[in-house]
């Protein structure tokens, strides 16, 4: 259930620090579509999005790595 290609898991890294509001690169269309088919991500009117389920996949397998996750949100401080 949750073995994912290098690639999809990237992307879903992506997706998650997107969410975050982090500037994220461009997702690679067929990850993303993968990710989409497992009910990890969703195509929106701005591009793709993780869902709930690809966050708590994220979490089962370790989530981000520390150099990429995001910082304070607008209202923190660091």
């Amino acid at each position: 259930m949750d073995q994912l290609t290098d690639g999809q898991l990237h992307a879903l890294k992506n997706l998650a620090r997107k969410r975050s509001g982090d500037a994220v690169p461009f997702v690679n269309i067929a990850d993303a579509r993968a990710l989409t088919e497992l009910g990890y991500a969703s195509r929106g009117r701005e591009g793709w999005d993780i869902t709930p389920e690809g966050s708590a996949a994220l979490a089962r397998l370790g989530g981000p790595p520390s150099d990429t996750e995001p910082g304070p949100g607008p209202d923190e401080s660091r």
